[in-house]
């Protein structure tokens, strides 16, 4: 795709970043397919459809273990509805982790676009490392934007 939409993609899954319940964890995902149709969204978050998100908020030792990360959630909502992700390319606001990295290529994600000046924490470099060395020998394109 184009510079241009790479920076309004990039835009929308940093605001729907903004919809985490979880201050410290805010990340967004856009699954877009070739025709620049968006295929499925995520944050991170509760998986879509637990119905007692409140209560589990109210006790935060419950809270962590149910949190899933954006990339998985945009996942999980596309096989619910019955979207295919295949060929999609996944715009994060962060690098995904080798969590992540493993569903996208699960999810048969083609590429991976993430903004440029992200500044990644010395204890998580290793992790993105990984990661990206992971969906490289899959086949994923990785690139910032």
């Amino acid at each position: 795709m184009s510079e241009k939409w790479d920076a309004r993609f990039l835009e929308l899954a940093a605001h729907i970043s903004g919809w985490s319940k979880d201050p410290s964890t805010k990340v967004g995902c856009i699954v877009v397919g070739a025709d620049r149709e968006i295929r499925s969204t995520g944050f991170n978050g509760f998986p879509r459809g637990i119905e007692d998100d409140a209560a589990r908020l109210e006790n935060r030792e419950f809270k962590y273990p149910l949190i899933c990360h954006a990339e998985e959630n945009a996942i999980m909502h596309a096989a619910r509805v019955g979207v295919s992700l295949r060929e999609c390319t996944a715009y994060v606001t962060w690098p995904p982790c080798t969590r992540c990295a493993r569903s996208l290529i699960q999810a048969g994600i083609v590429e991976v676009v993430y903004p440029a000046n992200c500044e990644v924490p010395e204890r998580w470099q290793k992790d993105f490392d990984m990661s990206s060395s992971m969906m490289n020998e899959a086949g994923v394109k990785v690139r910032e934007a």
